[in-house]
């Protein structure tokens, strides 16, 4: 169905609408439009997720609004459609199909699930509409496309083998860490992103001393917490629940391990909450994030002011991502010359598009080459430690 924006998003103050000056081809003087952009998004409105499926209406909502306001691109706006895929695969099949085949959209972004996004993948090659990505960090979604065979899908979001190779990386060659325990989630995201830091470690002589998965619900870790200190590691690679951190980080405290293994990976290290559980365990705790509030950039400044202006309410990641990935589309756009598919998609795989976290380039699997921001706790806070990005290297086909 039609996306109608609300009477708040419509009332934007015009005096910071930047988006003329950061995104080509978006000039408020623009003729009247020659026809209009269709822009689908598929995310979960309802079910367990609906919270995040909110945000991502939200920040597209938010950038539709501004491209719109400064003209559209070369005077085409954007209508904006959603599509509840309810978070599972069958639905967002479902939900796919009706923007494409009912809305007759040119364009898809989703969706939040790596489930769903998978699913959505052949449906989008089918019917050769471009499939953005902006929210899910399945590797394998990224392993299937461009050369890969699905070449009408690409992705504007880190995956979670970026993460593993940058978490790696940094606490490797900026923490001097060689010598690392695992404490993961047993989930396919728990023990995937401690396979793909199997793959990058031996790069940085690193190594991985013991090796154990929690389930979700699980509340006592003392035994394998003395494990890990009995085995000389300087470093836990945890990749879990933002509810179990503070508890293993409270159970580091009892067993001595603050202060002595720090905490890599992520968690919601970051978050007041968590180091206020146990500020000496988290103390120097590493975690990677695609976006942070925090970051400390003009653009990124200006959308969080303007989201939270607009629905009383701070953006998240996912919020944040739509609203860039919106906005990448519209530069790819403007490249093409119009609104010609595979003109956009052939832009889309050349374009150098400057997000507010830095330069953004698609490799052959049509994988954004994006940089990630790495925090670190410091004196009880989290600190932006920079940017860094990664070269992931592929299965052979």
């Amino acid at each position: 169905m039609k996306h109608t924006l609300s009477r708040r998003a419509l009332c934007i103050s015009t005096a910071i609408l930047s988006l003329a000056v950061t995104v080509p081809g978006l000039s408020g003087l623009a003729l009247a439009a020659d026809g209009t952009i269709k822009l689908g998004i598929v995310a979960p409105m309802s079910g367990p997720n609906a919270r995040y499926g909110a945000f991502s209406m939200r920040g597209a909502e938010l950038a539709v609004k501004e491209i719109n306001d400064a003209g559209g691109v070369d005077g085409q706006k954007i209508e904006l459609y959603s599509a509840d895929s309810q978070g599972t695969p069958v639905e967002g099949v479902s939900a796919t199909r009706r923007l494409i085949d009912e809305d007759e959209v040119d364009y898809v972004i989703g969706d939040v699930s790596s489930s769903v996004t998978l699913a959505m993948q052949p449906v989008a090659e089918d019917a050769e509409v471009l499939l953005l990505n902006a929210a899910s960090s399945n590797p394998k979604i990224t392993y299937a496309a461009g050369v890969g065979g699905f070449k009408w899908t690409y992705r504007n979001y880190p995956t979670d083998e970026n993460r593993a190779f940058v978490v790696a990386k940094y606490a490797a060659e900026q923490r001097g860490f060689t010598k690392f325990a695992v404490l993961s989630v047993d989930s396919d995201y728990g023990r995937s992103a401690i396979e793909f830091t199997k793959k990058y470690l031996p790069e940085f002589k690193g190594e991985i001393l013991t090796e154990d998965y929690y389930k979700e619900g699980e509340v006592d870790f003392r035994s394998v917490l003395a494990k890990i200190r009995d085995s000389g590691a300087q470093a836990i690679l945890m990749y879990g629940l933002a509810d179990t951190t503070p508890i293993v980080a409270r159970q580091m405290v009892e067993l001595g391990l603050a202060g002595k293994v720090t905490l890599v990976g992520n968690g919601e290290f970051n978050t007041e909450k968590t180091i206020k559980s146990a500020p000496t365990a988290l103390e120097g705790a590493v975690e990677a994030a695609a976006w942070l509030p925090a970051w400390d950039s003009p653009e990124s400044k200006a959308f969080v002011e303007k989201f939270t202006t607009t629905y009383d309410e701070a953006p998240n990641n996912h919020a944040y991502v739509h609203w860039d990935t919106v906005r990448l589309l519209a530069q790819a756009i403007h490249e093409a010359g119009g609104n010609d598919r595979e003109k956009v998609r052939e832009a889309l795989s050349k374009i150098k598009y400057k997000s507010p976290v830095g330069e953004v380039t698609f490799d052959d699997h049509n994988q954004a080459r994006l940089p990630m921001i790495l925090l670190q706790i410091e004196n009880g806070k989290p600190a932006i430690k920079g940017a860094y990005t990664a070269e992931i290297q592929y299965p052979a086909q």
